[in-house]
């Protein structure tokens, strides 16, 4: 099996139109509002929630993008580690309903994984989505029920990017704190 990562230049199509930039706490507002639009009340209830709950986000890894100077998109990343090695779990994701389907979310995924993959000692980004959406952007299933989030999650949602071809098949265990 062979992994191609995209990259954040491949999704940009129009550089005018489309920015991207660091998260700063004057979006906060906008996002936990983005968040209550997007996922509703049910979003305390998904696994992911439940890891971002027990562990902070990488605010070097929360980022904004902008279409036409307005914030059209969010995504954050979670340091994890699960069965002994580090990664992020990317989350949420999330796009203004008026800016779905212009590149920002997949431009922000593609963005955050690349400066993931690039630290030392990290193996992965994990999430639990859409294939559909995730895969073009370079994630793969992982082995059904090997990864074990803090509440009950679909198998075929655990998605992994990695420049590690074996590690879709081979990481197992419990999504756990960081290894320091």
């Amino acid at each position: 099996m062979t992994i191609s990562t995209p990259h954040a230049a491949d999704f940009v199509t129009q550089p005018e139109a489309l920015a991207i930039r660091p998260e700063t706490p004057f979006d906060e507002a906008w996002i936990e509002n983005l968040h209550e639009v997007s996922f509703g009340p049910g979003r305390f209830a998904r696994a992911a929630f439940r890891v971002r709950e027990r562990f902070d986000v990488d605010p070097s890894l929360c980022w904004i993008a902008e279409l036409g100077g307005k914030r059209a998109a969010s995504v954050r990343m979670t340091p994890i580690s699960v069965g002994g090695r580090n990664g992020y779990l990317l989350g949420p994701l999330m796009t203004d309903p008026v800016f779905r389907k212009q590149g920002a979310g997949r431009t922000l995924v593609a963005h955050v994984c690349d400066l993931a993959l690039e630290r030392k000692g990290i193996d992965f980004v994990l999430l639990v989505g859409d294939r559909a959406y995730y895969e073009p952007l370079g994630f793969v299933p992982t082995t059904p029920r090997a990864i074990v989030f803090p509440g009950p999650v679909d198998p075929d949602r655990v998605l992994i990017n990695t420049r590690d071809e074996a590690l879709a098949a081979n990481l197992k265990g419990d999504v756990a704190g960081f290894i320091d």
